[in-house]
């Protein structure tokens, strides 16, 4: 099987970028009218020529949407684990070189954290921590696994990569889904926002979806940090790796997420400004080329772009999101590792939906049923 490193460097991203914005009208009124899109078709809705379709392709995304998972969005929570962190990210609050007061969750506080959470009505919880692979490691996850599964109908991981026998066990002991972002798929420009630690490995971070994959996982999470490349190149590489996973990994689910670079300590400023109309055009572009695809959106966006959103393609949202270890309840203090931009409790949220005409969802998915499933 040849690997996404093999095709990934079959490609020149400037020969990509060219692509992109070489795409005439005519492109994208071909794609517009395919039921079963390409990744060149792909290449047309993302590029600028689109732009003037955003309205089309707005009203055909929530058709398909509508019709492939209802009037529903399934609402989750982070639960951030530690800020301890080995890596030097230049635009990440967690990043080892910033002189942070530095917390790591022990089991009383994780589950006070999870009460807390279980009070709002959560059941979809995302367990998040920075990369510090002596502190927060393996048999730390697999305890917070356990201590949390009684408590919560889905569990899921956002945390650094780990070794294919490591995903194993995070898939025996009940992991639904891990999300792993690549960041920026320019293989220099990842250099420069990531200077030391593991995760400066490029082809080690790329290889992570593969491994998930392979250890039997039920869902694979992927996305880039837009703001530090083009959004459009790097989208276009995001939807060539999902491509690729999907066609060896048939049986696994996957979502994409969009994050936006937002302030936190120490960061950079976005190298690529995506405007909300832009961020538009992206979530619509990935529908209209995969309706299977689950589409989050976190509370790094402003209330206003995820009430509108709501109705035209997202399936997933966070809710009264923390980005702080402890932020629920135990230390509220604690340093965020960006600034969240949604504040909204979750009944105002949930209410929100209600309002849109859709349906809050705290709970879709049950534990036993994975095995018939698969």
């Amino acid at each position: 099987m040849t690997d996404f490193k093999e095709l990934l460097a079959q490609y020149r991203w400037e020969e990509v970028q060219a692509k992109i914005y070489g795409t005439s009208d005519r492109d994208v009124r071909h794609a517009l009218n395919r039921d079963n899109l390409t990744l060149d078709d792909f290449i047309a809705l993302i590029s600028p020529a689109a732009t003037p379709y955003l309205e089309q392709m707005a009203v055909k995304a929530q058709q398909i949407t509508q019709r492939r998972f209802g009037k529903t969005i399934q609402l989750y929570a982070p639960l951030y684990l530690s800020n301890e962190c080995q890596n030097i990210c230049t635009y990440c609050g967690f990043s080892m070189d910033n002189k942070i007061r530095r917390k790591t969750l022990n089991n009383t506080e994780l589950l006070l954290e999870a009460m807390a959470l279980k009070s709002m009505g959560v059941n979809h919880v995302l367990l998040v921590s920075g990369e510090a692979n002596k502190t927060v490691e393996i048999n730390y996850f697999l305890r917070a696994i356990e201590l949390l599964k009684p408590h919560f109908a889905q569990i899921s991981i956002e945390v650094q990569p780990l070794e294919l026998t490591e995903y194993q066990l995070l898939q025996a002991a009940g992991v639904y889904a891990v999300l792993v972002y690549q960041e920026t798929y320019h293989r220099e420009v990842y250099k420069t926002y990531h200077p030391k630690g593991k995760k400066s490995n490029f082809d080690y971070r790329l290889d992570t979806p593969d491994r998930i994959g392979q250890a039997g996982i039920h869902k694979i999470g992927l996305g880039v940090l837009l703001g530090l490349e083009d959004w459009r190149v790097d989208s276009f590489f995001t939807a060539a790796h999902i491509a690729y996973l999907q066609k060896n990994y048939w049986q696994t689910r996957y979502s994409i997420s969009f994050p936006r670079l937002r302030p936190a300590a120490g960061s950079v400023a976005p190298n690529f400004h995506l405007s909300d109309k832009h961020l538009l055009q992206l979530i619509c572009a990935y529908r209209l080329w995969n309706e299977n695809l689950e589409i989050s959106i976190s509370t790094r966006e402003n209330e206003s772009f995820r009430d509108h959103i709501i109705p035209i393609g997202v399936t997933t949202m966070s809710a009264a999101s923390k980005t702080n270890p402890g932020g629920y309840v135990v230390d509220p203090q604690a340093l965020e590792q960006f600034e969240v931009s949604d504040e909204r409790d979750m009944e105002t949220i949930k209410n929100q939906i209600r309002k849109m005409g859709y349906a809050p969802v705290m709970k879709d998915w049950e534990s036993t049923y994975s095995g018939l499933i698969r």
